[in-house]
């Protein structure tokens, strides 16, 4: 019975593992903030939307420059906050790139594994095939006439 198959790079292949890992976080993180900001947008979305509403034409000048103050702030939050929205989809992005990427190097390790596993199977077998064969023959006796 041959000895179990030893993977030379397997220290590689568990730090590979924890890279991977780690990309995942970073990816689930991005993707958390992404959603959590377009929430975000939304909610100003709502206020400008429910602020446009306003019968404007039915309010004094003070309180018409306010609703103009408030308006522009409004219109301000909204530029910014889809200016963040745009740089954490860029991130996520990119983290789901890394992520990928991380994951095809450990699949590439871990494909080298399972091709080298059979190999040495294989050879081990032929050996153990070999030796049987040996011991076949050496005990074989023919008879004699």
């Amino acid at each position: 019975m041959p000895k179990p198959y030893a993977f030379k790079l397997e220290k590689v292949l568990d730090f590979r593992k924890q890279i991977e890992e780690q990309a995942r976080l970073a990816l689930a993180e991005a993707h958390k903030l992404h959603t959590e900001h377009k929430k975000v947008v939304f909610e100003i979305e709502e206020k400008k939307k429910n602020n446009q509403k306003k019968e404007y034409e039915k309010l004094s000048a003070d309180d018409l420059w306010l609703w103009r103050q408030y308006d522009d702030a409004l219109t301000k939050d909204l530029y910014s906050a889809q200016n963040r929205l745009k740089q954490l989809a860029l991130n996520l992005q990119k983290c789901r790139t890394e992520a990928v990427q991380k994951s095809k190097d450990r699949k590439l390790l871990e494909k080298l594994k399972e091709n080298q596993a059979k190999k040495y199977y294989e050879e081990e077998n032929l050996k153990e095939q070999k030796e049987y064969d040996e011991m076949a023959t050496l005990r074989f006796k023919s008879k004699t006439f």
